[in-house]
C-alpha cells in the first residue's frame, strides 16, 4: 500500500515552490495541471536527448556533428522544462490588460523568464542545424544567428515590460523573426538545392517545419504574455506543443535526412584524429609518444642540419 501511494503521489511542485518571488505572489499562475504538462514535455525532451546522443554513437565521430547539435538543443530544452514544471524561473509583472475572465483575473501575471534563456542558447543551435545543411557560409550563419538572439531577447524584455511599450519590442522581434523566414525559405533553400536533390529535400522538410512553426510564437506571445487572454496552464500547451515539434520532432527529422548525407559535401571537413596525418605520420613513425613506455623520443637535430643528416641550405 505504501509503494502503490508513493508511486502514484500527486505533483507537489507548486506546494513545494509556491507563487511568490521577491515579496510578491502572482495572481495569475500555473495550475497541477499545467505544471504536469510541463513535465510530460520535459520527460520527452530528455528522452530525445538519450535518443540522438545514442544514435551518434553509431556514426564515425567525423559523422556526428548534427547529432550533437540537436541533443544540445533538448537536453537545454529538458532543463527549462524541469524549472518551468518546478514553477521555477519565474517572475511576477503587472498585466497590460486585465481581463473578466477569472482564469486570467488578477493584477500581475507569471512570466517564465527561464523560457527566453532556453530559446537564447536553443534556436541559434537549431538555425546552425539548418544553415550547415544548406552550407551557407560562416559570416552568413553568424549574422542569422545574431539577428535570432536580438528577436528572443526583444521577446524578453517585452515580456517584462508593464506598459503599452512591449509591443514595440514585440515589433523588433517579429522584424528579425521575418529576415530569418525569408532566409530559410529563399537563399538557403536555393543554397541546399544546388548541392543535391537529397539535400535540398531535407533542406526544405526542416526548413519549412521551422518556419511555420516559428510564425505561431509571435502569436502565442501576443495571447500570452503580451495581451494576457489565455490561462498560464494554456500558455503551457501552446508553448509545449510547438517546443516539442520543432525541438524532438525537427530533430528527428533531421537526422534521419543525414543518414547518408557525408558532412564533407557540406563544407564540414571534420578529421578523425585517429587519422591524423600529424600524430599518425609527424611523431608516431618517428617513435615519439606522450611518455608511454617501450618508445623513444627522437634526438634533438642540431643546428643547420635536416632530419636525415644533410646540412640545410638557405
Amino acid at each position: 500500500m505504501f509503494g502503490e501511494n508513493s508511486l502514484f503521489k500527486r505533483n507537489q511542485a507548486l506546494a513545494v515552490n509556491g507563487n511568490t518571488v521577491n515579496n510578491q505572489t502572482a495572481d495569475i499562475k500555473i495550475t497541477v495541471r499545467g505544471s504536469d504538462f510541463y513535465w510530460a514535455i520535459c520527460a520527452a525532451m530528455t528522452v530525445a536527448t538519450f535518443a540522438f546522443i545514442g544514435l551518434g554513437l553509431t556514426k564515425p565521430r567525423s559523422h556526428r556533428v548534427f547529432h550533437y547539435i540537436t541533443a544540445s538543443v533538448t537536453m537545454v530544452a529538458a532543463i527549462a522544462y524541469f524549472s518551468m514544471a518546478s514553477n521555477l524561473g519565474w517572475t511576477p509583472i503587472d498585466v497590460e490588460f486585465r481581463r473578466g475572465d477569472h482564469r486570467v483575473a488578477g493584477v500581475n501575471r507569471e512570466i517564465f523568464y527561464v523560457r527566453y534563456i532556453d530559446w537564447f542558447i536553443t534556436t541559434p543551435l537549431l538555425l546552425t542545424d539548418l544553415l550547415l545543411t544548406a552550407a551557407i557560409p560562416w559570416p552568413t550563419l553568424l549574422f542569422v544567428v545574431l539577428v535570432d538572439e536580438v528577436m528572443i531577447v526583444c521577446g524578453l524584455v517585452g515580456a517584462l515590460v508593464r506598459s503599452s511599450y512591449k509591443w514595440g519590442y514585440f515589433a523588433f522581434g517579429c522584424a528579425a523573426l521575418f529576415y530569418i523566414w525569408w532566409h530559410l525559405a529563399w537563399e538557403s533553400r536555393r543554397n541546399a538545392n544546388r548541392i543535391g536533390t537529397d539535400v535540398g529535400r531535407v533542406f526544405l522538410m526542416c526548413g519549412s517545419l521551422t518556419a511555420f512553426l516559428w510564425l505561431l510564437y509571435p502569436i502565442a506571445w501576443g495571447v500570452c504574455e503580451g495581451g494576457n487572454v489565455i490561462a498560464p496552464d494554456s500558455e503551457a500547451v501552446f508553448y509545449g506543443v510547438l517546443d516539442f515539434l520543432a525541438k524532438p520532432i525537427f530533430g528527428a527529422a533531421l537526422i534521419f535526412g543525414h543518414r547518408n548525407i557525408e558532412p564533407a559535401r557540406l563544407g564540414l571537413l571534420i578529421r578523425e584524429y585517429d587519422d591524423d596525418p600529424a600524430v599518425i605520420g609527424g611523431i608516431r613513425e618517428k617513435g615519439v609518444t606522450n611518455g608511454t613506455s617501450g618508445t623513444h623520443a627522437a634526438e634533438p637535430t642540431p643546428a643547420g642540419t635536416t632530419a636525415e643528416g644533410t646540412t640545410a641550405t638557405v
